[in-house]
């Protein structure tokens, strides 16, 4: 009797992008893995997203099912895709990016090889012409097997994209993308992590995300304390799981997502007014979670020191907003 092959869902939310969506669908049509299905959800685009995903749907009925619906951002399409995924494993594709043609092979079969529930590859950023502008290493230094109570740094260490990632549709039970947020990778894929006893990692950069000429340059507003509301989610669910005595690395993350990553987007924030309401927010985070000064200067990061290694401005910033002067940081940005 032949074995029923695992199957992968792959999640794509189109939101207009036209200009980059059949390179996108390309890819993954391509893909090496044969037993894939891609679920395509047209987010209430107004472009011509849609005749892309109709011309691909046309030529390719055996792997693309399309689904069209009012918009409703992100965390709700993925969340409409994950409800109508039939895999075994589900992976995650913005639609403006694009992988390499064995992704998903790669990453199954790691997935069976170790039985883990989650399998990460590395991520390269590109221009639109495809040259490689930035090579992001998200675990380096460990094996492709990861046993996590061996090596449970990681929970701190792992940068928390949902789109390099594979992961059983089972983790999924009961959990999904919080809607109408920003920062929803930060608030949901740690909690997928907690579920897991191991993770798999391939050093292949299996991922191209695109640096588009063509966008709007990104308001920072309040919105940015998502993050800091992400990162109280996450608290909660650590402290019941199977890692709750960890408490080393809950603070370890603590610092790099609920400081660092809310400082890093802190200092985008041109308006005064918002900078000190959120400058505020973050001071009382710090407080109420006991944070010191010497575990933020300390803090470290794949064994090195994390403030250290940022750049001058980034430095220079953050040292100042250690120190209470916002005034100077006003000025710096």
């Amino acid at each position: 009797m032949t074995d029923v092959p695992l199957k992968v869902s792959v999640i794509v939310p189109v939101y207009n992008v036209e200009n980059y969506l059949a390179k996108c669908l390309a890819s993954l049509v391509g893909q090496t893995y044969p037993h894939m299905e891609i679920l395509v959800v047209n987010d209430g685009s107004k472009d011509n997203s849609g005749q892309v995903i109709q011309d691909f749907a046309h030529r390719y009925p055996e792997k693309i099912r399309v689904f069209t619906k009012e918009n409703g951002g992100l965390s709700d399409a993925r969340n409409f895709g994950i409800d109508r995924a039939t895999g075994d494993y589900i992976g995650f594709v913005d639609s403006d990016d694009y992988v390499t043609p064995d992704m998903f092979e790669e990453m199954l079969a790691l997935a069976e090889k170790h039985h883990s529930k989650m399998v990460i590859c590395n991520i390269q950023k590109v221009d639109q012409n495809g040259n490689v502008t930035q090579k992001l290493t998200q675990i380096p230094n460990m094996p492709e097997y990861i046993a996590l109570k061996d090596n449970f740094s990681v929970f701190a260490d792992l940068s928390y994209f949902a789109c390099n990632k594979l992961f059983s549709k089972e983790l999924f039970n009961g959990k999904r993308f919080k809607k109408s947020v920003h920062f929803e990778d930060i608030q949901l894929i740690p909690q997928l992590l907690l579920e897991c006893d191991t993770v798999a990692q391939t050093q292949k950069f299996h991922y191209q995300y695109l640096e588009r000429t063509d966008s709007i340059t990104k308001t920072h507003t309040a919105k940015g304390l998502d993050i800091l509301k992400a990162v109280e989610d996450v608290e909660f669910h650590f402290a019941h799981s199977r890692y709750s005595d960890r408490k080393s690395e809950l603070r370890s993350f603590q610092i790099f997502e609920g400081v660092y990553s809310f400082l890093a987007y802190l200092a985008f924030v041109k308006e005064e007014k918002i900078f000190n309401e959120m400058a505020g927010e973050l001071e009382l985070f710090i407080k109420k979670r006991n944070i010191t000064l010497k575990d933020i200067l300390k803090y470290n990061r794949f064994d090195q020191n994390y403030l250290l290694s940022l750049p001058l401005k980034k430095k220079i910033f953050y040292l100042l907003f250690f120190a209470g002067q916002k005034k100077l940081i006003r000025k710096l940005i």
